[in-house]
């Protein structure tokens, strides 16, 4: 009986510990800061920040679940929109996207370039993060 006792409070300190030391940086603040080509030339705004953590959460599950291709690109033309998740009050390096609209109006391609990514998602799934990302209708977009 008093194995179990001990067994049962060792059980519930680890589980205490695993929790509260499970996913630090998931818990802090995190928001996505949006920016948008600006004419022709490799210059950017600052277009939205995204902050809604269902959104975020969201953005980061389809990035998740992609199956990138590890390639160096080089695009005939810069991307049409910067994303970057940052956490607030935090130094941490935050990863770049770069978002580029297919001609078709229908897809989106998506490359990490510090890690030489690259991916081209499926129509579905491009609407789904353009509208989140931007606000808008892919299949509007002119």
């Amino acid at each position: 009986m008093k194995k179990i006792k001990y067994f049962i409070a060792l059980f519930g300190i680890v589980s205490i510990f695993l929790v509260g030391c499970s996913n630090v940086i998931e818990n802090e603040e995190q928001y996505i800061k949006v920016q948008n080509r600006i004419g022709e030339e490799n210059k950017y705004e600052d277009f939205k920040e995204i902050t809604g953590t269902e959104q975020v959460k969201k953005v980061k599950s389809i990035l998740n679940d992609i199956d990138w291709e590890n390639a160096k690109v080089n695009m005939a033309y810069p991307a049409d929109y910067r994303f970057i998740f940052q956490f607030k009050n935090s130094e941490e390096k935050a990863v770049s996207y770069e978002l580029w609209i297919s001609p078709s109006k229908d897809k989106v391609e998506l490359v990490i370039d510090a890690e030489s990514k690259y991916i081209q998602l499926d129509t579905d799934t491009s609407a789904e993060l353009f509208k989140i990302l931007v606000g808008e209708e892919l299949s509007d977009q002119k």
